[in-house]
């Protein structure tokens, strides 16, 4: 028998982390470990497991001092916490087992960890395993093959404390059919999309159903609808699953910008109870669009597939980037007036940057353009790769954008100009006892203590005079722009 600590590392504070924001709702993380997770019911069952998530609370010694052995999984923004741990570990002479995409990408630059578990580990973990059961374990397990998804065991969870999460998460797909050059998926899970059967989603729902949670759940694909026929067989069934229930969970996902040419399948989101997607929508220069190999987006009106998505009763969230070759000299004013009439609020807007093992970095490392390892982090205004636009100037516009965009004042407009088109396919009715809580903090810390304390007014009462029905939306948005305010102060300052 072995005690087995799993341990997920810090994220830095990021537009995705939501830090700020968590602390309105009484939450410490947005989302749970769900690699972990994933893996734990594939360890052996004699084996006692333990869960840290850094996230939520220090790793302490004793934690460590309780461990036969740690397994830890990360993404490449959490690089940094991710080394703290493992040589926290070496110290105490504990052998670390590590895997995901942080380490399945960079593998070869990382040499203080004992075990390197690469890929999916339905395919490479249970071989390293009956290795270390017989003293035999290698250093490196990696496999190019793509498991089917039928053999993905429900995540356990019971490792977390789930109250103090915002969101829970499940995966549905793994792959994406499309072939965007700087993306890092498609060369981890490939592109031809691979699911879950029906039953194992609905098995998923009813965990957690079954353990009391009632908030949102986020379907972590990286593009959900990549299979369109197999979602189109799925959605009914969770339709079905989630009315005989009386609608428990808000879903939201990831998708491409083609959900947009899909009457049917916006019906069947709707009906199954997404509220939000995000999109990589990255540009509204179309001859940037076709450098990064992101023709998808050129096939259609982005601005009118954003509003027939909103129109369906979802909230589009956004991702943008600055930074590719064929981008003009107004791209910043450009991207400004796009993201404004777009009335997407939540626009996650990057500089490009070169993941490691993505066409993107072979293509710059073999013309020189090179300059330094990507952190993960694209929104912390450093440049890994020399532009063809000027840099300094690069930088400077990038800053300006998100400055303007998460002003109080545009950020306020551009969130009622969504609840205008905003008409969610099941009515929330109103605000509920548990909004109490983060509509007092967000009084107090925006409307009493905050140093935009008029637009913040002058925005609620706009809301609950106009949209009073989804007021509700509209003081969680509100909370969402303080997060974004902060990291822009954070970001923009250095």
């Amino acid at each position: 028998m072995r005690n087995a600590l799993l341990v997920y590392p810090e994220f830095p504070p990021t537009y995705w982390s939501f830090k700020y924001a968590l602390p309105f709702e009484g939450t410490r993380s947005a989302f749970p470990p769900l690699g972990l997770l994933t893996i734990a019911p594939l360890l052996p069952k004699s084996w006692n497991k333990r869960l840290v998530d850094m996230n939520m609370r220090k790793l302490r010694d004793r934690d460590l001092e309780w461990a036969d052995v740690v397994f830890l999984s990360a993404m490449l923004v959490q690089q940094e916490s991710f080394h703290e741990v493992v040589q926290r570990c070496k110290e105490k002479k504990i052998p670390t087992v590590a895997g995901g995409p942080y380490v399945t990408t960079g593998f070869d630059h990382i040499h203080d960890v004992d075990y390197l578990v690469l890929g999916e580990a339905e395919v490479t973990l249970p071989p390293f395993l009956q290795d270390l059961e017989r003293g035999q374990a290698r250093r490196l397990y990696q496999s190019e093959d793509k498991p089917e998804l039928e053999q993905t065991p429900i995540p356990d969870f019971d490792l977390l404390e789930m109250k103090r999460y915002s969101t829970m998460g499940l995966q549905y797909s793994r792959g994406c059919p499309f072939n965007c050059e700087f993306c890092d998926i498609i060369e981890m899970f490939g592109r031809r999309p691979r699911t879950k059967s029906n039953a194992q989603m609905l098995q998923e729902l009813d965990e957690l159903y079954r353990r009391g949670w009632r908030k949102s759940i986020f379907i972590v694909d990286d593009n959900f609808i990549g299979n369109k026929k197999r979602v189109k067989q799925l959605l009914p069934d969770v339709a079905e699953w989630m009315k005989e229930r009386g609608h428990p969970f808000r879903l939201f996902t990831e998708a491409s910008v083609n959900l947009a040419d899909d009457d049917e399948l916006l019906h069947l989101m709707a009906q199954a109870g997404f509220n939000k997607v995000f999109l990589g929508v990255e540009t509204p220069v179309e001859e940037s669009l076709k450098e990064a190999q992101k023709l998808q987006n050129t096939r259609r009106s982005l601005m009118d597939g954003i509003k027939k998505i909103q129109s369906y009763g979802m909230q589009v969230m956004a991702g943008f980037i600055v930074g590719f070759d064929h981008d003009p000299e107004d791209i910043f004013d450009r991207m400004i007036r796009f993201i404004q009439e777009s009335c997407i609020p939540m626009s996650m807007v990057s500089l490009l940057s070169a993941l490691p093992d993505t066409q993107l970095y072979r293509r710059l490392k073999k013309e020189g353009r090179l300059l330094e390892a990507s952190t993960g982090n694209n929104t912390d205004c450093t440049l890994t790769f020399l532009p063809k636009m000027n840099s300094e100037r690069l930088v400077e516009g990038y800053k300006e954008i998100l400055k303007t965009i998460y002003h109080p004042a545009e950020y306020y407009e551009r969130v009622l100009g969504f609840l205008e088109r905003y008409r969610p396919h099941l009515p929330s009715g109103g605000l509920h006892p548990t909004d109490l809580r983060p509509l007092i903090r967000s009084v107090f810390k925006q409307g009493i203590l905050g140093s935009h304390r008029t637009e913040y007014w002058k925005f609620l009462a706009k809301a609950y005079r106009h949209h009073r029905e989804v007021f509700a939306e509209a003081f969680t948005l509100a909370i969402m722009g303080y997060h974004f305010q902060k990291v822009t102060q954070l970001y923009c300052r250095q």
